[in-house]
């Protein structure tokens, strides 16, 4: 699988007893992200079996507590596991000192370097790349400043049409690693054979678009248009959208509406309300706008390899 997202907390405000405040754990293309962490977070992760050393990078969409209040306690066990790799974290500007702040009075230095990467800007932005993904921030509209985060793959190789480079004798196995990368092959007559000839087209890059607290922003769907896998609060119903104004959140059929129209190719809600009991309501008002949703689940996963999306309860 090249993406793997698994829901360790997705209830809005405090923890209560089944009900985890948001944290997810995300993989892809053999890269791993821990994205929000509320309380509960590392208790999660060990019972969904997240292996502590596999997280570099933890990404904050604001600073809210159901949203960062677990991470100072994962920090320490993270020290008390003797922890030695860089741990990099991304979120809002104060994030590193209230982080530094906890740390210092309880005298928990860590021997690892936290590397803090505090987010300022208004604009999407790339925040993380390497060879394998890249991470955009998606600007949101909540009562404290907020970002959601954007993970794209990064484009595959093109895929070798054997049939035909065997037909070409002097096409040899070194030749292959500039064929897979696009190149055209000359031969020693001079004629020049296209890659189109040669390759076809890879897989499409797999994407995932984590869009926490917000109102209802559809200028958000630029940065999220065709993406694989949403994920986009739905704290209230339709009928206490007056409420939304007020908390700057969203109904299910607003975000509902967000995938509609970005064409997604699924949407998870989550986020809710401790008001609702019966969460079955959320699933049938965002069907009424967008098809293929689904609920956030405490433990639920979700595989992208081959279409369509694979959902283990």
């Amino acid at each position: 699988m090249s993406l793997n997202l698994t829901i360790l907390g997705c209830h809005s405000a405090t923890p209560r007893v089944n009900a985890y405040p948001t944290s997810q754990y995300l993989e892809i293309n053999n890269r791993s992200f821990l994205i929000d962490c509320g309380e509960g977070t590392q208790r999660q992760m060990r019972k969904y079996k997240v292996g502590f050393s596999k997280i570099n990078h933890i990404f904050i969409s604001h600073l809210h507590g159901d949203h960062f209040f677990g991470l100072v306690g994962l920090l320490s066990t993270f020290g008390i596991l003797n922890r030695e790799k860089d741990l990099h974290i991304y979120g809002p500007k104060g994030l590193k000192e209230v982080t530094v702040l906890q740390l210092k009075i309880a005298k928990s230095w860590t021997k690892y370097t936290i590397v803090f990467h505090e987010l300022t800007s208004d604009e999407s932005e790339l925040i993380f790349e390497d060879d394998k993904v890249s991470v955009y921030t998606i600007p949101l509209e909540h009562r404290v400043y907020t970002n959601g985060f954007l993970f794209v793959e990064k484009p595959k190789q093109r895929k070798l049409a054997m049939e035909a480079i065997q037909k070409i004798e002097e096409i040899q196995t070194c030749d292959y690693q500039n064929i897979k990368s696009g190149k055209d092959f000359v031969l020693s007559s001079g004629e020049t054979i296209s890659n189109s000839l040669l390759t076809t087209d890879p897989e499409k890059p797999k994407s995932y678009a984590f869009c926490s607290d917000t109102c209802y922003k559809p200028d958000i769907i630029p940065i999220i248009k065709n993406v694989d896998l949403l994920y986009h609060e739905a704290t209230f119903l339709k009928d206490r959208e007056d409420l939304c104004e007020k908390t700057k959140h969203a109904t299910a059929e607003q975000a509902a509406l967000i995938a509609k129209q970005a064409t997604v190719g699924k949407l998870i809600i989550g986020h809710y309300s401790s008001r609702y009991t019966d969460l079955d309501k959320f699933r049938e008002e965002a069907k009424t706008q967008f098809e293929n949703v689904e609920l956030a689940k405490v433990g639920r996963k979700y595989s992208i390899d081959k279409y369509p999306i694979e959902v283990a309860t």
